[in-house]
């Protein structure tokens, strides 16, 4: 156990996501689970996260939020790790990255929430219509065996976890690119981890 790097989570949340990049990167840290509403609406976390919600990274006393954020601060802050972009990998890292942090998630909850974005107004919305963003999701996915590439990187982390939910759930259309993408991130180890120590910790 770190307290140089605690991360405040619940294992039914998108914390899922943080805690399998911490596995991949390898370093060692502090699980603190929260649990749904006051725990998360206390004072002392609100000054943490004033969202009040999870997951959120404390490292050395600085405070990272935001999945996407999480990750790409992990990869960068631990180069070792071989998970930040390589120069020629960093275009679309960084676009596929936020891609899956902006209209794909916002897509992907509107759909489940039975939200239809009216065609007149599709230009108003950031992700336009659901079957647009799929679209744009198989050709991610489908341009190299990895976001960035050739090879696994923190942008696999978040836009694959989102993946194998979508898939698992039903929240997102079963296309054989993304169930081909998302085989090739199912056995990895730190994933196996991280889910683990979540299944203890609910």
């Amino acid at each position: 156990m770190s307290d140089d790097l605690i991360l405040y989570t619940n294992p039914q949340s998108r914390g899922m996501i943080a805690r399998w990049m911490l596995e991949e990167v390898g370093v060692a840290y502090r699980m603190v689970v929260l649990e749904y509403g006051a725990p998360m609406k206390a004072p002392d976390y609100l000054a943490l996260n004033p969202m009040g919600k999870v997951p959120t990274l404390v490292h050395n006393g600085a405070v990272v939020t935001e999945c996407a954020a999480i990750c790409a601060y992990l990869a960068e802050t631990f180069p070792e790790a071989g998970l930040a972009p390589r120069p020629h990998e960093r275009a679309a890292w960084f676009r596929w990255l936020f891609f899956g942090a902006g209209p794909l998630e916002a897509a992907i909850i509107n759909r489940a929430l039975g939200i239809e974005v009216p065609a007149e107004r599709e230009r108003s919305i950031g992700y336009g219509n659901f079957t647009r963003v799929m679209d744009t999701l198989e050709v991610a996915v489908s341009a190299s065996p990895y976001l960035a590439g050739d090879r696994f990187t923190a942008a696999d982390v978040y836009l694959g976890a989102q993946i194998g939910w979508g898939l698992q759930f039903g929240t997102m259309e079963r296309r054989p690119a993304f169930e081909t993408y998302w085989a090739r991130l199912a056995g990895r180890p730190a994933l196996a981890r991280a889910s683990a120590t979540d299944d203890v910790a609910g």
